[in-house]
């Protein structure tokens, strides 16, 4: 039976969708070529922060996987390093049929985000997948932390997170398509992570598993699919700044696998949202952190 619910003009609907429907079986193909679509990841994509190494990885694993078109935001300053251009040189060498765009984008601003999903578009054709990256955090306790701190926090990892969300959700209603968009929540969503005080970090993650769920629920009647995954302690340039390396110890001896997470070990969840392998599979959030929230 078909039940509806109309709220506003958002519908959420169990009805038939073609957007949503399961796909069909091609019987021959065979074995191999079953597991090899069941993993493949079709059409372009956009990935904030791209230029960070858990952005890089996950790059790198949708390009291996089949996409046709990326296109990378993120800001100038990181595209300078050394690291950047090292990897989107090896991008383009390796991946010579794929078309990568490189923007300058301030997740924060919205003409900035708009201008970069419109440009995308225009060259790309289309956007299917989106994955949000960009984010910053400082360990500060809350009696000494300003409020520049606070805002700024929240406005990078959760407005920005909205920001692009919007402008690439509009798209993707436009082309008709359905898409993929996997947010980065983090451990710090679901457990206060001890001993590092960071409180406007933690809110904006927490934050960002609303954000996903809201609009997993407006958004299924389009075929877009919203996720988002939580890491714990990864090696990226965040954990290496200094007054988070007492909490990477602590971590680390907590921790029932012993260790901290290496970027591309985040990329099977990933392949997973934006392949046919997730497609049943929408306002789920998957905790990537070597069992370290099992105490």
């Amino acid at each position: 039976m078909t039940q509806n619910a109309v709220f506003s003009d958002i519908v959420f609907s169990t009805a038939s969708n073609p957007l949503t429907a399961p796909l069909p079986k091609n019987a021959d193909l065979s074995p191999t070529e079953r597991a090899t679509e069941r993993f493949s990841v079709r059409g372009n994509a956009i990935v904030t922060g791209g230029v960070g190494g858990i952005g890089m990885e996950a790059c790198r694993a949708l390009l291996e996987h089949g996409l046709q078109g990326l296109s990378i935001f993120d800001l100038a300053s990181r595209y300078a390093s050394e690291e950047a251009q090292a990897a989107i040189a090896f991008f383009e060498k390796e991946f010579p049929r794929v078309k990568i765009l490189k923007h300058v984008v301030d997740v924060t601003d919205e003409d900035s985000v708009q201008n970069a999903v419109e440009e995308t578009v225009q060259t790309l054709g289309s956007v299917e997948i989106l994955l949000c990256f960009a984010g910053i955090g400082q360990a500060c306790s809350a009696e000494n932390m300003s409020l520049e701190i606070f805002q700024r926090t929240l406005n990078v990892n959760a407005t920005g997170s909205f920001l692009v969300a919007k402008h690439v959700g509009k798209q993707m209603i436009k082309q008709g398509t359905g898409g993929s968009i996997v947010f980065t929540a983090s451990i710090a969503a679901h457990r206060i992570i001890y001993p590092v005080p960071q409180a406007a970090y933690n809110v904006s993650k927490g934050g960002i598993l609303q954000l996903k769920s809201s609009l997993a629920a407006e958004w299924a009647q389009y075929g877009i699919r919203v996720n988002s995954i939580s890491p714990g302690f990864f090696e990226t340039v965040m954990t290496r700044q200094p007054g988070a390396q007492s909490g990477v110890e602590t971590w680390e001896k907590r921790c029932p696998l012993g260790r901290m997470g290496q970027p591309d070990e985040l990329t099977g969840p990933i392949i997973m949202f934006c392949s046919p392998a997730g497609r049943f599979i929408t306002g789920t959030d998957i905790i990537v952190d070597g069992g370290g929230l099992i105490y």
